[in-house]
């Protein structure tokens, strides 16, 4: 998740202090998130990909994406939670 946020961040070419602040979250926090070191509420999940203009939804769709992809280069094949295996991500 925390990749997801900070590639959506810099694609935007905005700061963790304005995100976080859009956000109500630390900057501590949001960097600690960006770089997997603390795992998120689903609330402040929620809070973060507001603040970047996307839903809760998408973020996780985004997430899952990235894992499958990464996956696959990593010479998986097809991995759960490809396409039509049901993959649910839960904060």
């Amino acid at each position: 998740m925390g990749g997801v946020l900070r590639r959506e961040r810099l694609a935007q070419q905005r700061t963790l202090k304005d995100v976080s602040e859009e956000a109500r979250i630390s900057v501590p926090y949001l960097s600690e998130l960006e770089r997997g070191r603390k795992e998120a509420s689903s609330e402040v999940l929620a809070a973060a990909a507001h603040a970047l203009g996307l839903g809760l939804g998408e973020l996780l769709s985004l997430a899952q994406e990235d894992l499958v992809t990464h996956s696959r280069r990593r010479g998986h094949g097809r991995v759960a939670g490809g396409p039509g295996n049901g993959l649910c991500l839960a904060a």
